[in-house]
């Protein structure tokens, strides 16, 4: 374990014997700070946090702050960051609220680009990018392999699902599909995520039978409830596509994004 002098640490913190904790960094009440994490410079771990093995935290970060909530009166609730996290300068994680869930979580193998920000009682999984300065606003759920553009923001309640691609400065109103491409003011659907899919090993037939079950559900003759029906049962076979048909159908408190200029 490495600790600078200048670090102050509260007694109950919990720290693993192989962490380092540069100058200036302040560790708060009911932290833990698994295997192998590094606190550069200048970091804040609030309280009430779960810092998982191997994430590295850069300067000027406040991780498990209070929630940003009118309603948040000082009650116990926790900030929980999976493993192998990179996040960068000036990034602030909240705790979650007793209206919500109780619990901010943030997965594994993500990067936090500068001033990144997690709100209260977010949900956020593995292998997720979000550029400078994205903003999730409290109880969004971000999934895996999402890349979020620098400056967007996701509204409160708002969902991103897996294998998403969200472009910069867009306002992010409404629930973006998995492996989707979203992008504008307010966003729109734009595709599919196509670049994703491909560095994930997609080949060009499987690009094409998932840009016509896109097609069908999107642009096809007759109501969308119904597309949605034939869409699942014409390409029951790609489980990509039937994520999206439950994405839709479990819907969320925010309507979903779709095409359009």
């Amino acid at each position: 374990m490495t600790i600078h002098p200048t670090a102050i640490l509260d007694a109950s913190a919990r720290i693993a014997q192989d962490v380092e904790i540069g100058p200036w960094c302040t560790v708060g009440p009911n932290v833990v700070l698994a295997a192998g994490v590094r606190l550069i410079s200048h970091v804040v771990v609030q309280q009430d946090t779960d810092v998982g093995a191997g994430t590295i935290i850069h300067p000027f970060a406040v991780i498990g702050g209070d929630p940003q909530h009118n309603g948040y009166k000082g009650e116990s609730v926790r900030l929980e960051i999976g493993i192998n996290n990179l996040i960068r300068e000036h990034c602030t994680f909240n705790r979650g609220t007793p209206q919500g869930t109780g619990v901010t979580v943030v997965g594994s193998n993500n990067l936090f680009m500068t001033g990144a920000h997690v709100g209260h009682d977010c949900v956020v999984g593995d292998n997720v990018v979000m550029a400078n300065n994205a903003t999730l606003g409290g109880h969004a759920h971000v999934g895996d392999r999402v890349f979020l553009g620098g400056l967007c923001a996701v509204h409160q309640n708002g969902r991103v699902g897996q294998g998403a691609i969200v472009g910069g400065l867009a306002a992010v109103t409404r629930d973006v599909i998995p492996y989707g491409s979203a992008w504008g003011n307010h966003a729109r659907l734009h595709g599919l995520n196509l670049i994703g899919l491909k560095r994930k090993g997609y080949g060009k037939d499987q690009l094409r039978r998932l840009l016509a079950a896109y097609r069908d559900l999107f642009e096809g003759a007759g109501e969308f409830a119904g597309r949605i029906g034939r869409v699942a049962e014409a390409y029951a076979d790609l489980p990509e596509i039937m994520e999206i048909v439950a994405f839709i159908r479990e819907g969320g408190k925010r309507p979903l994004c779709l095409p359009g200029e």
